[in-house]
């Protein structure tokens, strides 16, 4: 296996990680009980509000599909190289 392979690898298992993440933590509540050790009121209000939990959500859209994305690109490069050789 390349290097730059295995670092594709480790970037999409990550985009796979963080994205899971970041979609569902929000919702879920130990964020709730994370939040309220926050020290300051007006910042706990804001990271309950549901737009930013909203936001989070869709930023590990991102990431999830960045991953996706990045996987589909090495797949195609393997079997293009696979399809020259033969």
């Amino acid at each position: 296996m390349r290097f730059s392979t295995f670092l594709t690898l480790l970037f999409v298992f990550y985009c796979a990680e963080a994205g899971a993440l970041l979609v569902f933590a929000p919702w879920k509540p130990v964020w709730d009980r994370t939040v309220m050790l926050l020290p300051f009121q007006d910042l706990r209000a804001l990271m309950l509000h549901p737009v930013v939990r909203g936001a989070v959500t869709g930023f590990g859209l991102v990431h999830l599909v960045l991953g996706a994305h990045d996987l589909h690109a090495l797949l195609s490069r393997r079997k293009a190289r696979a399809d020259a050789d033969v």
